[in-house]
């Protein structure tokens, strides 16, 4: 995948993940902290724990953010220096 496809791809899913975020919407924004891991390298992603109960959710959202976010970083900068 390139940088420019991975950051369009990053940025749609950063758009869906704060709309959902912000309308509290946790459960959703945890489908798609999954959603964004799944498209990093098998190295680079983050072992997220099971969802099974939607009131996880909120804190599971605000724990892997900020994680999630340090991996995209990385992988952005492998992917520009190629």
């Amino acid at each position: 995948m390139s940088l420019q496809d991975f950051d369009a791809l990053i940025d749609r899913m950063k758009l869906a993940f704060e709309y959902a975020d912000n309308l509290g919407q946790y459960v959703e924004a945890a489908k798609v902290l999954y959603q964004m891991n799944d498209q990093l390298p098998d190295d680079l992603q983050l072992t997220f724990e099971e969802l099974d109960d939607p009131e996880d959710a909120k804190s599971f959202v605000k724990k892997y953010y900020v994680e999630l976010k340090s991996a995209i970083v990385s992988y952005r900068q492998k992917l520009m220096n190629f």
